[in-house]
């Protein structure tokens, strides 16, 4: 798992977490109000925001979309979560079975990190050329 994760608040700008997936190259932001895990939005939620490309627009009009919207009209409520001992066979087949691009990770009511198929891919890789697994930092 990454940790610990980027994340943003529920009153984050569209605009603002936009830039953030393009600046740290990351597809997913756990959204966390006064510490506690409340959602989490995806760089898929932004592009469904995004004005058709099919209507013209305003380049001002596009970006007026995400400046004046909050990621709390659009990100996931009560995403699912799972406890850092999961072995992670269980976290692979519940991403798998309900086609998941994540799992965040809880330790008691504490987001500590967050379980991409970026980071399995990683360890599928490491473990394939007999590199150490990276431990993660919670």
């Amino acid at each position: 798992m990454t940790a610990p994760p980027i994340t943003v608040g529920p009153s984050t700008l569209l605009l603002d977490a936009a830039l953030t997936f393009r600046s740290s190259s990351i597809r997913h932001l756990p959204v966390l109000q006064e510490g506690k895990l409340v959602g989490l939005l995806t760089d898929r939620d932004i592009q469904r925001c995004a004005p058709s490309r099919l209507i013209p627009v305003t380049e001002d009009v596009y970006n007026g979309v995400f400046a004046g919207n909050t990621v709390e009209r659009v990100m996931t409520r009560e995403p699912r979560s799972v406890s850092p001992d999961l072995p992670l066979t269980d976290a692979i087949a519940q991403m798998q079975q309900a086609r998941y691009g994540c799992l965040l990770v809880v330790d008691q009511a504490e987001l500590v990190g967050i379980l991409t198929r970026s980071d399995l891919v990683d360890a599928f890789q490491r473990l394939l050329t007999g590199q150490p697994l990276k431990r993660s930092q919670p």
